[in-house]
């Protein structure tokens, strides 16, 4: 391939990664309208986010886009989209919403963490898994049912909060497994091939001392 080439994990500017870079730029306009107390417009807004973050799934996997670069910078504007309209409905339902608030910063800071170490030791980018993606979707369910439902009771508001916040811990729990895994496997891989490595040493050394002997006897 020569330099000029790219191949799929390279792409920088796909309509999946453009439609992520929208979400990011959407989230300051979310925040304005809510703040203001523009409810039904902010709420078209995050609706709008909603769709194109299904939409760059979609789109990626389905014409060959999914990169590196996307891989990466999907659930960075996931989390900053969910963190933003929290932190916004945070000050009208306190202190729920402040579970989550505090399970994302720590899931995020945790896991991004891990996921660098990760990616420096085995070179792979993995795309976001199943328990990601619904806890997303009850992330934003959530959180638009709080948006929606001004007079919003109590109770109501404490089990959606729970019920998105237990999918968010579950789903923290279960990506510290796979990035375990991923380095546990990475591990082994190294191990294997120093072994290989010190056995065709091994070898080497014993014809180099065979030779010799050989040499004598002719």
């Amino acid at each position: 391939m020569s330099k000029q080439e790219k191949g799929p994990e390279d792409r920088i500017w796909t309509i999946p990664n453009v439609l992520t870079m929208f979400r990011i730029v959407l989230i300051p306009f979310f925040v304005f309208l809510y703040l203001k107390g523009y409810y039904v417009p902010s709420l078209v807004v995050i609706g709008l986010s909603a769709v194109t973050d299904i939409l760059d799934g979609i789109i990626a996997r389905k014409f060959n886009m999914v990169s590196s670069l996307g891989k990466a910078l999907d659930p960075i504007a996931d989390k900053l989209s969910q963190l933003a309209l929290m932190l916004c409905l945070l000050q009208r339902f306190w202190p729920q919403m402040l579970i989550p608030v505090i399970l994302i910063v720590v899931k995020e800071l945790t896991t991004g963490i891990v996921a660098l170490v990760t990616v420096k030791k085995t070179k792979l980018v993995k795309s976001a898994v199943w328990h990601g993606k619904l806890t997303t979707v009850l992330l934003y369910a959530m959180m638009m049912l709080h948006v929606i439902w001004y007079d919003i009771p109590p109770i109501v508001s404490w089990i959606s909060v729970l019920i998105a916040s237990a999918m968010m811990l579950v789903s923290f729990v279960l990506y510290i497994i796979r990035y375990a895994k991923m380095l546990s496997e990475k591990r082994k891989e190294d191990e294997e091939e120093e072994t290989a490595e010190e056995k065709v040493a091994e070898e080497s050394e014993e014809t180099e001392t065979e030779l010799p002997d050989e040499a004598v006897s002719e």
